[in-house]
């Protein structure tokens, strides 16, 4: 029972640590979706305009998520190098380096760019059922052909609010006369899984490559100095003192 409960524990910190570690680029993903939806619903609004918004605010979200998780795996490599040295002081040692900003939940694994990914998923998720199940009343009354009913226009507006940077494409393409499924939107929320988990690896290859090249040049620079010719002061020892010219 005890080994259970540990390993629901350590299951539970990656779980949390994940999460912490995708709430900055959801909380981008909903800054974008609040930008988007004034730039495109908006009267007067061009379908094209709109449709050039869409792209632009999710190319600019997704780079954004990129840059956060790439440090993230900069900062997560750091803590495995620690652990690293922990692990091998105690197997050559008998006793770890006590580091005490390392925490063994926030060392580097591939896994966990993607899972960050995965946590900003699940709002688009959401929103994608409920705007698929609701397409008819939805689009109606994006048309103006019937009013829709105050709980479901609520919850549009949510959705438009959480996660207008997948919606509101098919969105404004409904309201153009254009019927595609709501569902499709999938197709662009999963796109932070890839984004996320690629650029998290490559931020740890990236800190590693750093390291690697720091230490070839500090052994270059050593490797120097000790092939360095050192000089002797012969006029500092006693018989040696150099004659004077008269």
């Amino acid at each position: 029972m005890a080994k259970i409960k540990a390993v629901v524990k350590k299951i539970w910190e990656y779980v949390w640590d994940c999460f912490k570690g995708s709430f900055m680029a959801g909380f981008t993903y909903v800054c974008a979706s609040m930008i988007l939806l004034m730039l495109t619903v908006k009267d007067g609004a061009k379908y094209s305009e709109q449709m050039t918004w869409c792209v632009v605010v999710i190319v600019l979200a997704l780079v954004y998520n990129g840059l956060l998780t790439w440090n993230y795996g900069a900062t997560n490599f750091e803590m495995l190098v620690s652990g690293n040295m922990k692990r091998v002081s105690a197997e050559k040692f008998g006793t770890e380096y006590k580091i005490s900003s390392h925490k063994y939940v926030k060392e580097y694994r591939p896994w966990k760019g993607f899972a960050m990914g995965a946590f900003c998923v699940v709002l688009p998720l959401i929103v994608a059922i409920f705007f698929g199940v609701n397409a008819e009343e939805i689009n109606r009354a994006a048309i103006g052909e019937t009013k829709i009913e105050q709980w479901t226009g609520a919850c549009v507006l949510i959705g438009l609010f959480a996660s207008g940077w997948t919606i509101l494409p098919f969105y404004c393409m409904n309201m153009a006369g254009i019927t595609v499924s709501y569902y499709l939107s999938l197709l662009i929320a999963v796109l932070p899984i890839f984004v996320s988990g690629g650029t998290y690896i490559w931020g740890a290859y990236a800190k590693r490559g750093k390291n690697i090249r720091a230490q070839e040049q500090a052994d270059k620079a050593a490797q120097a100095e000790m092939n360095k010719p050192k000089k002797i002061n012969y006029g500092g020892l006693p018989g040696t003192k150099p004659r004077k010219r008269k």
